[in-house]
């Protein structure tokens, strides 16, 4: 699986000073995404009904097996009978007991009705599994969206103390008049308009882990398991064409529309086969002390077995055109099918290719990181000597903590790709969710790639 390209690079079970941590206690503890997927399961709505359509359509399965079965019943009646006349009048009990036994020796629409059950089961089936695949891809979504919340919010509060640390030294030089009002101005602007940013950070924090608590059915107030900063991120090794074939031949999407052609084909000859004619055997056996017309009679013992035929003939020309209804029916599961085929193909190929690209994407944000780090510095230490103005302290500030953004988000669409890509092909599981869970931290992480969030506020 190309998840698992994903490798830790760095040695574990040590700190950044190269000491052992200290005991993390069980409430320190970080919600993760194998936790969630869990739960989900158990709590998530579209999947409880998606399994619980493939639970009904077996049961339809086994439901239109009985009509091809033997069909047993039995019957008791006892009766009390006043017979009078003029000449008499009597007063007696009659008993009657029968058993009977039906089977259909040749039912062309039973049997294509069960037939047509099987390809439906089938399908409920595969819709269920991609029913659980779609909803785990919106999991991740909803779950690395509350991470860039989070991510949003930690960087505007860096951003802002950075800032008010600049406003305060310019504020200092102004007033020893070694600095202009407009920098001053300048700088205040932009801390009062990242106090504005940060209200609304908080406020989407909030609504990403609503999002969260609406497929796990909880309030989510627990910190989430965050990416490792030593992890290396690869692209998938497997060629593209090998994604595609797999992805053809195993996608439950696809499968389960390759079922629903099936079923519609079933149909087909089961509105067919109401032109054909049936055949049934009966047996019966009856106890009978009762005589024409209610009179009471010795008690009698007749078994029976039948041979029946039935031939339609007309039926008024329903029957044909309901067939070239169900032809129709099954020209459009095709073209749905060839449909799925072609979005299963195109899907693959674009989470492959983005993900490919993403790689690289991630490399190149790691050195813009690394160049406005430098230039953010190098420009505080030129606005100290008088060379830069405020204006440009504040563009390569912002530079900087966009570089971080845009590193944190290329790396969760990275990730995502991947769920999208796994889940094309047919293998997004409990095991690919793993696969990803070793990859975040299991204690919630103060660091943001490149640095630290305190010192990001603290060191300028």
């Amino acid at each position: 699986m190309c998840m698992v390209a994903w490798q830790a690079v760095a040695m574990e079970g040590k700190d950044a000073a190269g000491e052992q941590p200290r005991g993390v206690s069980a409430s320190t503890y970080a919600l993760d995404l194998a936790g969630l997927y869990r739960e989900a399961r158990l709590e998530d709505p579209r999947v409880l009904a998606a399994y619980a359509r493939a639970r009904s359509a077996s049961e339809q399965q086994r439901a239109a097996l009985g009509s091809l079965l033997p069909q047993v019943s039995a019957n008791a009646n006892s009766s009390r009978i006043l017979r009078k006349n003029e000449a008499e009048r009597d007063l007696y009990n009659t008993e009657t007991y029968s058993l009977s036994l039906t089977q259909y020796l040749y039912n062309k629409p039973a049997w294509e009705r069960y037939q047509k059950s099987k390809s439906v089961k089938d399908q409920k089936g595969h819709e269920a599994e991609d029913t659980l695949a779609e909803a785990t891809v919106d999991l991740a979504k909803r779950y690395f969206v509350a991470l860039a919340a989070d991510d949003e919010l930690a960087l505007v509060q860096a951003e802002r103390r950075a800032t008010q640390k600049n406003l305060d030294r310019v504020s200092s030089m102004f007033e020893r008049q070694m600095a202009k009002i407009t920098d001053k101005l300048d700088m205040q602007a932009r801390v009062d308009f990242l106090l504005a940013q940060e209200v609304e950070a908080r406020n989407q924090v909030q609504v990403s882990r609503e999002a969260l608590a609406e497929i796990v059915g909880r309030p989510i107030t627990e910190p989430l398991s965050r990416v490792r900063n030593d992890v290396a991120l690869q692209a998938p090794t497997r060629p593209l064409q090998n994604w595609v074939t797999q992805a053809v031949e195993t996608n439950p999407l696809l499968k389960s529309y390759q079922s629903g052609a099936e079923a519609a084909n079933a149909a087909v000859r089961e509105g067919k086969g109401e032109h054909y004619p049936q055949l049934s055997l009966s047996l019966s056996a009856q106890q009978n002390d009762q005589g024409y017309d209610n009179t009471q009679a010795p008690r009698s013992d007749s078994y029976v077995a039948s041979f029946g035929v039935k031939i339609p003939i007309y039926s008024g020309g329903s029957t044909s055109a309901r067939v070239r209804g169900l032809y129709d029916d099954q020209l459009a599961a095709e073209e749905q099918l060839e449909g799925v085929r072609r979005q299963v193909v195109k899907e693959t190929t674009t989470a492959y290719l983005t993900a490919q690209a993403a790689v690289e994407k991630i490399r190149a944000n790691r050195n813009a990181l690394s160049s406005a780090q430098q230039s953010s510095v190098a420009a505080q230490k030129a606005f100290t000597f008088g060379v830069v103005n405020a204006v440009d302290v504040l563009t390569a500030v912002q530079n900087e903590f966009k570089a971080r953004r845009d590193l944190l988000k290329t790396q969760y669409d990275f990730i995502t790709n991947l769920f999208l890509l796994n889940r094309w092909a047919g293998e997004l599981n409990q095991e690919s969710v793993d696969n990803v869970n070793v990859w975040l931290s299991p204690v919630p992480e103060t660091s943001l790639p490149g640095g630290e969030v305190a010192r990001l506020g603290a060191s300028r």
